[in-house]
């Protein structure tokens, strides 16, 4: 056979013989990137954001506009270094990230009104609970419950994204949920409007949670996951439950609390009812 016969070798594959590709990174579905969708967002439907965030230094037109949609909405910003907008957003963020809730946010008026009309009429306020798996793990306590909607610190509490949703399970897009600039003022008035303040707190002097039998419809309030309810928020408190415990231990977890206290006010609202 000639050197002209001899069969050729297939041309390798350009796939195959190209360098390896970075993978796309995948945009998560809970952010809205840049500056006019934002805008747009914040003028449309402020309900649904979480907060914004903004890259430091950035000022224009379209950022005073920003900031100010943000304050007369009563959404929470801030501004952040480059680096981590880029961590959260991967995509072209043009230095404006709005972080996205599980669903919209409701009126103060709007929780105690559901909570007076609802089967436990039983609302929560959570003064500075952190992490969103134990928002979502009340959440769902609380709608399964039969209980009426939920009251947050504008500032200072944990994010209603994903993760608040994935441990609801679904429960928190059902709820009203409140956030509130100051916490404090939206206890009083909903003691004002006939409801009882109770909080959770773990000194010998507080009523064992057991053993109560409080009026409804009723807010009660959890505080944060270490330092438990702020005193500014206490002093709102008409009375503060603890969790008589058999055996020693340094606390509960605040969604486990919550959720033995959720369950003796299911109890006795059963037996109101019966």
């Amino acid at each position: 056979m000639s050197h002209q016969d001899r069969p050729r070798r297939p041309a390798p594959s350009p796939a195959l013989s190209s360098p390896s590709q970075s993978p796309v990174p995948t945009l998560p579905e809970d952010m809205l990137p840049g500056r006019k969708p934002v805008r747009e967002l914040l003028a449309e439907r402020p309900k649904s954001v979480d907060d914004v965030l903004l890259r430091q230094g950035l000022r224009g037109p379209d950022i005073d506009a920003i900031v100010a949609s943000c304050r007369e909405a009563g959404v929470r910003f801030r501004f952040v270094p480059t680096g981590d907008l880029d961590r959260l957003y991967p995509g072209n963020h043009q230095g404006v990230l709005a972080r996205l809730i599980a669903g919209e946010l409701a009126s103060l008026d709007d929780v105690l009104e559901a909570t007076r009309n609802a089967p436990l009429p039983v609302a929560l306020a959570l003064d500075r609970v952190q992490d969103p798996g134990n928002v979502g793990a009340l959440a769902r306590t609380l709608y399964a419950l039969g209980g009426g909607g939920i009251i947050l610190p504008r500032h200072e509490g944990a994010r209603l994204g994903p993760g608040a949703a994935k441990a609801s399970a679904g429960t928190l897009s059902r709820l009203p949920v409140a956030k509130v600039a100051n916490l404090s003022r939206a206890l009083e008035e909903a003691a004002e409007a006939g409801f009882a303040v109770v909080g959770a707190a773990g000194e010998d002097g507080a009523e064992n949670a057991l053993a109560a039998r409080p009026e409804f419809p009723l807010v009660l309030v959890l505080g944060n996951e270490d330092e438990g309810i702020r005193l500014g928020v206490r002093k709102r408190c008409q009375t503060l439950y603890r969790i008589p415990q058999a055996r020693p231990l340094d606390s509960l977890n605040v969604a486990q609390a919550g959720a033995i206290l959720l369950g003796r006010l299911a109890g006795l609202r059963g037996q109101e009812t019966s």
